[in-house]
């Protein structure tokens, strides 16, 4: 079923990702449909928004605001078994994030002189959580928990209304944000809702930071609001890649390749395998799986698209070369010591390690956070994490001695640059 590409003969160097299977996503493109969406909110505020949305979502919005008894009553008619499992993913993802807050850190350069790195929580956030293909209360927990845990004072969730739902988000969405405690929640979705929290409209203040994932349009709309509005990254479909040997069981490599493919047509499954046995195995049992899953058409989609493959490798040391030029979203490892060829990865969203740690147990109760870089991003950036929602602040205390003391060396460099008003700002306080 997946397409291969074989690289054993391939010698070692760069220019790997070049060749390897990826999602063709044109975020170029959808700018040019978004940039109208958001001028339009920029301009026009709520009426717009109201607009967009009726056009988009085919939904007619008396108010953006999601009432309070609407959370309240989404609450009460949660099925229990996915209560106690939000309670339980809550209360994993907290104790992970719990442990990510940094400390202030303070060092005495010289006697007299000090800096003080501090981390303070962004004022306000705008979390995105996407109702597209299905409803994601996960993605709730995902993004509020570590804004709860950084301290953000204001809170704000927006998510598409949906016609089966009476014009309001998943009633599921809105039960995990009436769990979290967060009330401030909108039916507004897509491009318009990033303008909203960006821009901010009447009735909602703007934010100064938008996070969680979301589609092309939603991707467009936060690079060009980036700079208006912090964003976390732009996500793009969702990817697994799978660097596995011999040891390793195809059907749950198949499995955990078919997970994501439910995601949407142009999610990404790629197996990097040094073993042809294991890979014509998976081949074998994906077709066995597709054929009994549910959504059948998407994943088939997915899984033959340009996007995912088997990617046949000499060896591990060349699997961790190829998985490395990849830079999956998720990447699980399925090898002898699996532990150790993990922490031999250094491009990843998150690293799942062994055949009892699949991305689905990520995706809801590990602990980690599943809002991570995907299109190979993870070179440069972070899954969403507690200090995406925090800035670090550096205090310089210096007394009258510790400035003296370093005096001529500011002056100095002043002179070098041309500055003299620096160094004059130096000169006058030795004269006071």
């Amino acid at each position: 079923m997946l397409t291969r590409l074989d690289l054993r003969d391939r010698p070692a160097g760069p220019g790997l990702a070049g060749v390897l299977p990826r999602a063709e996503v044109d975020v170029e493109a959808a700018t040019a449909a978004v940039a109208p969406v958001l001028a339009a909110v920029r301009e026009r505020g709520a009426a717009a928004v109201r607009e967009l949305t009726a056009r988009f979502d085919g939904v007619d919005l008396a108010d953006l605001r999601v009432p309070a008894d609407a959370l309240a009553a989404a609450a009460d008619r949660l099925d229990p078994d996915v209560r106690a499992a939000l309670v339980e993913a809550v209360r994993r993802v907290r104790l992970v994030h719990e442990a990510q807050r940094p400390d202030e850190v303070r060092v005495e350069v010289v006697p007299g002189g000090t800096v003080t790195r501090r981390h303070l929580p962004v004022d306000r956030v705008g979390l995105y959580v996407p109702g597209g293909l299905a409803p994601l209360p996960s993605s709730v927990v995902m993004n509020v928990v570590p804004a709860q845990v950084a301290g953000v004072r204001s809170i704000a969730l927006a998510s598409p209304p949906r016609r089966d739902a009476g014009g309001l988000p998943d009633p599921t969405i809105l039960a995990a944000c009436a769990l979290l405690g967060v009330d401030e929640v909108y039916a507004v979705g897509g491009a318009q809702a990033v303008a909203m929290l960006a821009y901010g409209v009447a009735g909602v203040e703007p934010v100064d930071l938008v996070t969680g994932p979301g589609n092309v349009y939603v991707t467009a709309a936060k690079r060009l609001l980036r700079g208006v509005v912090g964003i976390d990254s732009e996500a793009g479909p969702s990817e697994v890649a799978v660097l596995a040997d011999a040891t390793a069981d195809p059907v749950l490599v198949a499995a955990d390749l078919l997970s994501q493919a439910e995601h949407g047509p142009t999610s990404a499954s790629v197996l990097v395998t040094d073993d042809p046995a294991l890979a014509d195995a998976t081949d074998a049992e994906l077709a066995a799986q597709v054929a009994a899953t549910k959504h059948v058409e998407r994943v088939t989609a997915a899984l033959t698209g340009p996007q995912s493959g088997t990617v046949l490798v000499r060896d591990v040391e060349q699997g961790l070369a190829v998985v490395d030029a990849y830079g999956a979203e998720h990447l699980e490892i399925h090898t002898r010591d699996a532990a150790a060829v993990a922490r031999r990865v250094r491009s990843a969203g998150c690293i799942f390690v062994g055949p009892h740690a699949p991305v689905s147990l990520g995706d809801y109760a590990a602990g980690s956070n599943h809002v991570l870089p995907t299109g190979g991003s993870c070179r440069h950036t972070a899954g969403l994490s507690v200090p995406t929602f925090l800035r670090g602040v550096s205090l310089v205390e210096y007394d009258r001695d510790a400035l003296a003391g370093v005096a001529h060396h500011v002056v100095a460099l002043a002179h070098a640059e041309d500055l003299p008003a620096h160094a004059n700002a130096i000169t006058r306080r030795a004269e006071r």
